[in-house]
């Protein structure tokens, strides 16, 4: 069956309703995941995934319509993680770091993210090289979010800044600590830990134009 990767279907067919469905497509993305890895997605066939995942392929076809759904299904719940996390570390309690402390928090903990999952690469270098209009829609709603969040949160540290400058500063930091970090994961680990402190470095001095005294 040849696989399609047009706008019309590369989206999932159907949301899981049950438990036992939940896990049926949790098991496709997990053994999706582990091929990926293993031999890279152009190598990967939808029929291998369902085999790794001991499902029959209707089963699969029934949530995913190819292969790229996969991918953007694992990219969202990579999404979703992130969210997570960022959720975590922006809490009431954060308001109260000094800014070297919070900047310090904030990119060791996606730091580990990034590196504690060794399919996040694997996802996202595929997405990057589809760059589909759905995987840059999912990504930039993804990232506008987090965008949205951080500026309000910034607002709350320093409620002299006005909403636009908050959001300027507050993208600044996305797209920066977002791409050092991508570059880092894919060094070797002496260079990755010179550019986790550079990143720190570059963020400390830049964030402490706006926010709170240490």
């Amino acid at each position: 069956m040849t696989e399609q990767n047009s706008p019309n279907t590369s989206k999932m067919r159907r949301k899981p309703q049950q438990i036992r469905s939940q896990e049926r497509v949790d098991g496709i993305l997990n053994a999706a995941e582990e091929l990926f890895i293993e031999v890279g997605y152009e190598q990967t066939t939808t029929r291998a995934i369902a085999t790794r995942a001991k499902v029959p392929i209707g089963s699969l076809y029934q949530f995913f319509p190819d292969k790229h759904a996969i991918l953007k299904a694992l990219a969202v719940r990579y999404f979703q993680q992130e969210y997570q996390l960022f959720a975590k570390l922006h809490t009431k309690e954060a308001e109260t770091l000094p800014v070297a402390v919070y900047v310090d928090q904030v990119i060791d903990a996606f730091d580990h993210f990034m590196n504690s999952h060794p399919g996040y690469r694997a996802v996202y270098e595929q997405l990057l090289n589809l760059m589909t209009y759905s995987a840059i829609e999912a990504m930039d709603d993804y990232e506008y979010q987090i965008v949205d969040e951080l500026a309000a949160f910034f607002g709350r540290l320093n409620p002299k800044l006005d909403a636009e400058k908050c959001q300027a500063i507050a993208l600044v930091v996305v797209k920066v600590v977002g791409d050092l970090l991508w570059l880092a994961s894919s060094q070797n680990p002496a260079m990755r830990q010179l550019l986790l402190a550079e990143t720190k470095l570059l963020m400390l001095g830049y964030l402490n134009n706006y926010l709170s005294v240490d």
